[in-house]
């Protein structure tokens, strides 16, 4: 405990004597990780409206004309049982679709309490084998008597997976770019302090301290920078986060009936991500910075 003492009191003071240099790192790293975090915050929502459409690929939707006799559904429902590639068909009146709508938008199912009439058309699910049957119903639907709408996710849920992708490629390619200048900068302050404790770090060498006891306040210095970073960085991401679902989360539940990620369980899994991301930066940095004075 008395090494660690020692090590983090250093550390505080060449942070002290470098004031300028150590907030433009805490800065630059704020800044990467917060780019990083609202790539993740992205990802994460887009992975879900995804997951949340994919559950409904291998089902068509068939909705019914308001007025339709009975014996005209029946009729509906019989083609499409006949139709090739169909495994079942079930039928969901109005009253049904509204109670399950409002268990999609969770919080928000209060909007739709003071409707003046239900919206919602009757309508089939219809399940089916694989995609090519699901194509070919979906194009043959239409035609069918009695039927007023198909709705089928396939092209919703292909574009979300492009999405998806590009968002991935661009965090991973954000954060290779983002994480070598982070540790670049990282390793230029620490360079500074060091420069000013090169005769003091000599004569340390000169009495038999390790390498490792001379480089411990210089690491430690680092991860401060690090954790410092990953905290502000969550905080930004939290709060901008907040604010963009408090601006368009309803919207989104709303026109794709799910919800987004809550912003508790980004926050703390962003935390963490950041944490380490920080700590490593901050060694990674602190030890390319020092290696060249300890090789002398």
């Amino acid at each position: 405990m008395s090494r660690l003492g020692y090590n983090l009191k250093q550390a505080f003071s060449q942070m002290g004597r470098n004031k300028g240099m150590y907030f433009t790192s805490v800065l630059a790293i704020t800044a990467m990780m917060l780019i990083l975090g609202l790539f993740f915050v992205a990802f994460v929502n887009v992975n879900l409206f995804a997951a949340s459409i994919e559950k409904d690929y291998n089902v068509i939707q068939i909705y019914l004309h308001d007025g339709n006799k009975a014996e005209v559904n029946q009729a509906v429902e019989t083609t499409l049982r006949g139709t090739e590639g169909v495994d079942d068909v079930k039928y969901v009146s109005k009253d049904e679709a509204l109670v399950t709508l409002k268990q999609k938008w969770g919080e928000n199912a209060y909007l739709l309490d003071n409707l003046p009439e239900n919206p919602l058309p009757d309508s089939y699910m219809v399940y089916v084998e694989d995609k090519d049957a699901a194509n070919a119903l979906a194009a043959a639907a239409p035609g069918i008597e009695g039927v007023e709408d198909v709705v089928y996710y396939r092209d919703t849920i292909e574009k979300l997976a492009q999405v998806s992708h590009f968002v991935e490629l661009g965090s991973l390619i954000a954060m290779a770019f983002l994480v070598v200048v982070s540790i670049i900068i990282v390793a230029n302050t620490i360079k500074l302090t060091v420069f000013n404790r090169e005769k003091e770090i000599g004569i340390m060498k000169y009495l038999g301290a390790t390498d490792w006891f001379v480089r411990a306040p210089f690491i430690w210095g680092g991860i401060i920078v690090g954790m410092l970073s990953a905290f502000i960085a969550t905080g930004l991401t939290h709060v901008i986060y907040t604010k963009i679902v408090a601006i368009i989360g309803g919207d989104i539940a709303r026109i794709l009936s799910v919800t987004v990620v809550p912003a508790e369980f980004l926050t703390k899994n962003v935390l963490i991500i950041f944490l380490c991301l920080g700590i490593s930066i901050g060694v990674c940095g602190s030890i390319i910075s020092i290696r060249r004075f300890l090789d002398k």
